[in-house]
This record gives structure tokens, sequence and C-alpha cells, in this order.
């Protein structure tokens, strides 16, 4: 009864946290904030043609990650992606999303502003003069931000050594004789700073909020309006209505931050339900990716590129149906465009741009100005359904580079993005992982607290491994000494701090699950549950199964050594061996401790270092165990087991 009882409430509290999840997930929590009204719905003209107007475009770099220490070639490629690269491609401007430097100690553990990392950076854009070839838009990343106790900190070197020079989020209008066109950075860098790991979520508050809105309103006279920041907005802290909805204006907001994910998901494309793009481009540090975008008679385009790859190529007329957006562009100048329109630069001259529509060979694109190529077309040909553009360029110097996508005429037809890149941009990352937390400390105390105050149970049927399970959990349950020791663990994980020390340079400060606190300010939990999530399930609970192991080991009238000579080597020696690479991983949890928050931190850290010594303890009591304190269970195991 009572375990029927128990797996009803653990079902009635999923429900509630799934509801809880779908309802942040849908924006629907909540009360709406005014937005900046729609603008004006555009004329189908002028529409993509022979002309030379109407178009600009820019580029996008992200997770640089200048290093004093590693890979000296992060900073010679920048170098010269600001000579070369910018010189080829000459973009109106160039936004720098994040992660300029790497701000890492050299044992990659640690994190500290290195100031030889910024001086980098800034020896690079004064010698390449970049910043007198275009606008530069530099922002913060959570690198940039780490271990920096204030904004007004000698160690915020941001300040002096940016192109930008300005903490906070910042609206710059693009000027044009077609339109203006807005680019609001968004900062969410946490302030103070704390050391790594726990700044890896950006966080907004009301404030913040109501600043950027004022910016969206600002930005509604605008043709368009691009978001750019570092954190994917899966990865930002809110509060309601939160920042895609903020952001819905907008026709595209460019991020970094991820990383391709370690190469898993190179691209990370998605759409928000308000109908914004959120288009996260690969980092430099590594893959060496970055971004061209254009607007083409206010048609917005992009490609996502490998530096030093040419020639670089951008169809820009017919655009992609994938990233077409009725909402924020005037798609119906597609129908009456006259001319194919591509972008195409490279180290040598072009000798050829080739275009096929639906593998039928259209003619060679002729040059019109600059990087612009032109093909005439008739587009109500392809009016119907969709089809497949693809363009062939090669270049005196025999590199040739082949780009396609699909297209529509019709705005009725939509392509959906890749599911897992949709669920990793779009899902709100925090509130899952506080939510999984709080299911996996409810189920482990209600677990607990059911198997103290129940009865022992009447087996019936052999003793399989459901009725042994349950049996040492009874037996646990049972002795206060174990039941107290993994409540209160449980309990500690949830509500106490994990440790004290400094957690940004010169700031003492108290980690707890639910935030930390430091300063006199109060960061709330994102990464913290995460962390509490690996603590429960490769540490907390792991050891108390163990803990249950053992103490059936010794209902079954074994010691230490005699359990070892059973001859059930197979069946023993993986579980010693698994707890004790559990426990390795503890002892590296103090270690990573004392390296990031240091020697402070590791003497007062209950959760870690406490623990670590508290827990070989606590199994040599059950192997030492009064044989008479378990004499009650070996009777009922011994019955149940003749039964």
């Amino acid at each position: 009864m009572a375990a029927a009882l128990a797996v009803r409430v653990v079902a009635g509290l999923a429900a509630a946290a799934l509801a809880a999840v779908l309802l942040e997930h849908y924006g629907l929590a909540g009360p709406p904030s005014p937005l900046p009204q729609p603008r004006i719905p555009r004329s189908p003209h002028p529409a993509p043609g022979p002309g030379a107007s109407n178009i600009f475009w820019g580029l996008q770099i992200s997770d640089i990650h200048l290093s004093r220490f590693r890979d000296p070639g992060r900073a010679v490629d920048l170098e010269k992606f600001c000579s070369e690269t910018i010189d080829i491609i000459q973009p109106a401007l160039v936004l720098a999303t994040g992660d300029l430097t790497d701000a890492k100690t050299k044992e990659n553990l640690g994190s500290r502003q290195q100031e030889a990392e910024w001086q980098t950076y800034q020896g690079i854009l004064k010698k390449t003069r970049v910043m007198e070839k275009t606008k530069w838009l530099d922002i913060k990343g959570n690198h940039d931000a780490f271990n920096i106790p204030s904004l007004e900190s000698v160690e915020n070197y941001y300040r002096k050594y940016s192109a930008v020079r300005r903490d906070g989020s910042f609206h710059y209008v693009h000027s044009t004789p077609f339109g203006n066109y807005s680019f609001i950075s968004l900062d969410a860098t946490l302030n103070p700073g704390p050391k790594r790991p726990f700044n890896f979520f950006g966080i907004l508050d009301q404030k913040q909020m109501e600043d950027l809105l004022l910016l969206a309103k600002e930005s509604s006279r605008s043709n368009h309006s691009i978001w750019f920041g570092h954190f994917t907005t899966s990865t930002i802290l809110s509060p309601s209505p939160g920042i895609r909805f903020i952001m819905s204006s907008a026709t595209a907001y460019l991020c970094g931050h991820l990383h391709t994910l370690g190469g898993l998901m190179p691209v990370l494309h998605t759409r928000h339900f308000q109908g914004t793009l959120e288009l996260e481009v690969g980092d430099w540090m590594v893959n060496r990716r970055y971004r061209i975008f254009a607007f083409d008679h206010d048609l917005f385009s992009f490609a996502d590129l490998i530096f030093g790859e040419w020639p670089v190529v951008l169809i820009t007329n017919p655009k992609s149906l994938l990233y077409s957006s009725a909402k924020h562009e005037p798609l119906e100048r597609l129908l009456h465009s006259t001319h194919i329109r591509v972008l195409v630069f490279s180290l040598s001259s072009i000798t050829s741009v080739a275009v096929k529509i639906d593998g039928v060979h259209l003619g060679q694109a002729s040059h019109l100005s600059g990087p612009i190529f032109i093909l005439k077309w008739n587009p109500r040909n392809y009016s119907n359904k969709t089809h497949n553009i693809e363009v062939i360029v090669q270049d005196s110097a025999g590199r040739s580079k082949s780009v396609h996508h699909i297209f529509s005429a019709r705005e009725d037809i939509h392509l959906r993005f890749d599911p897992l890149a949709s669920f990793i941009l779009l899902t709100d990352h925090c509130t899952v992982a506080r939510v999984l937390f709080v299911m996996i400390v409810l189920i482990q105390l209600i677990i607990l607290i059911t198997f103290r105050y129940r009865a022992y149970p009447e087996h019936k049927g052999p003793p399989g491994f459901v009725n042994l399970t349950s049996f040492s959990l009874h037996v646990l349950s049972k002795i206060s000494i174990f039941y107290y020791s993994v409540l209160l663990l449980t309990l500690y994980t949830v509500l106490g701090p994990w440790f004290v020390g400094e957690i940004t340079k010169g700031k003492l400060g108290c980690c707890f699950s639910f935030g930390i606190f430091v300063d006199g300010r109060f960061l709330q939990g994102s990464v913290t549950f995460i962390v509490g999530i690996l603590q429960l399930v490769f540490f907390n609970i792991p050891l108390m199964v163990y803990l249950c192991w053992s103490l059936l080991q010794r209902c079954f009238g074994h010691s230490f050594r005699s359990h070892l000579h059973q001859g059930k080597y197979l069946k023993i020696i993986p579980v010693h061996l698994l707890m004790l690479l559990l426990y390795i991983w503890q002892i590296y949890s103090c270690y990573f401790l004392h390296m990031t928050y240091g020697t402070l931190a590791l003497l007062f850290s209950p959760l870690r270092t406490w623990l670590t010594l508290v827990t070989p303890v606590l199994i040599r009591c059950v192997w030492t165990l009064n044989p008479a304190e378990l004499g009650t269970f070996v009777v009922q195991l011994k019955s149940h087991l003749s039964s």
C-alpha cells in the first residue's frame, strides 16, 4: 500500500514538473509585456534585379579563445582573417560574438583573466587596422567574464582592450541609402563573473530585460533588426516573458557558445515559435568557423564557412526556403525578381559562375560589380512546389566551390529544422536541470522514508533481484546510522552550502544547489543544478546502493574477507571496482575544486572534501557492524530463502 502511494506521489510530481517545463518552454507563464509594433508590410518592389544597390553584407566570428598557453595558431589565423579575409570580402560590419579570450590557467583547470591574451587581441585589431576597414562590434562571452569581481574591476579587460569597450547591451544602426538596419547586442554575462564552471549560463535580470525591450522598440523603424549575443537563448536565464519574446521582432539572433557540441552538431540552427531565426555559428578556437550574412533587397541570407576555404559563395536570390520568414521579410519580392543573384569572393579572379535549377543548367552568371554576379531568370517558371538551386564557382587558380539550397516562390510551403538542433536551441536547459535535480532528490527521499516506516513485506517466490533489492533497502532504512547518513547527505546536497571559497578574485562566497552568494549578491542556480545531478547520480546514489549491497552481504553471514572467497568473483569484484572508480571521481572533484576555487574551498567543502573523508568510515561501519544488530534481518532473510 505504501509503495503504491509512493508511486502515485512520484507520478504526480513528475506530471507537475513536466507541466512546468512545458509552460516555461512555450512561453505560457507570466503576463506578456508590450512589444514594438510589427513593421508595416513591405512592397514587392524593389525586387532583386540587375542593379548593384539594395544589398550589403557582413561577417560573424565567435569563440576565438585567444590563449596564452595553447594553440598560438588561433592568433595567427585571426590576424590573417582580419587582413586577408576582410580585405577580400570587405564586409560592412563584423560581429565578434564573445569568448574573445580563453581566460584559463596554465593547467587548463582554473580561470583567470590573462592580460596578455587581451593585449594579443587588441594588437591584432591595431596591426591589421581592421577597425578602419569595417565596423568591428565585439561583445563579451562567458570566458571574457571569468573571475571578474565587478564591472569596475581592473580585471575587466574588455573595457580596456576591446573595440567596443562598453559593458552591457547596445544598439548599432547600419545606415544605407535604402534604409536602416539595427544590430542589437545581447550581453547576458554574469556580474560578478564567477570562476568556471559556474558561469556557463547567462543571466538577465528585470532591469536588463526592460533595457532590451527599449532597444527592440528603437529598432522598429529599421528595415530589419538582427540581434547578436554569445549565449544561445537556451542557455540564458531571463524573467517572464522570456528573452525570445523580447527579441521576437528580430529577423535573426546570431550567437555562438556551444562550439558545435564538440563536432557532434556542426549545424545548430532553428526558428523560435515567434518566428525569429536562431543561428549558432561554429567556434573559431578549434574549427575556424565564421559566417557571412547579407541583406539583398531586404531578403536575409547567410552561409557558414571554414577559414581558408575559397571561393566563398552566397546565393542571395532566390533565398533558402528553410530560412525564409514571411513575418520579417518581403518574400513576395522573390516572385517579382528578374535575376538570380550571387555573392562570390576568392583569392583569385572568378572565371565561372554556373547556375543549375533542379539539375538543369540555366547558364553562366555575369559579373555585375564587386562580388555580385547575376543571371536573368523567370521565377514564375518555378512558382509551384520546391526547387533546388545549385551554383558552381571556379576561380583562375583552379579552386572551385559548389553550393545549393531548396527554394520556393510560394509562402505557404515550409521546411522543418533538424529536431535535435531545435531541441538543443529551444529547450530551457536550466529549467530541465532544475526539475531533474528535484525529481531525483524526491525519488531518493521517498524510497528512503517509505522503507523506513513500512513493515518488512512478506515476499513470495524466489529471492530474485527485485526482492533482494527491496530487502537491502529495508535493512539500510531500519539501521539508524545508515538511514540518517544517507538522508542527511541527500538533504545537504539540496540545502547546504557545497563549499565556501573565493568565487571571484578577492571575493569570498558560498555555493549552494540553488545558486551562489558572493559579495552581497545572489547568482541564481544554473550549472549548479547540473553539478548537483552529477553528484547525485555518480556518487550519492551509488554510495547508497553500495551500502545496501554490502549490508545484504552481511545478512548472508559474510564478513568483508569471507564474501571475497565465495568464488563469485565476476559478481563481487566489479561492484567494488565500480565504487572505487566513483570514489576516485569524487577525489578528483576535490582536486578540481582546489584548482579552481583555492585551498579555502577545499577545506570548507562538506559535499566534496568532507564527504570524501566520511565515505570510507561509513563503508567500514557496514563491514564491522555488530552481527547482533543484524540478527532480525538475518532471520527474515533466512525465512524468505527457505520459503
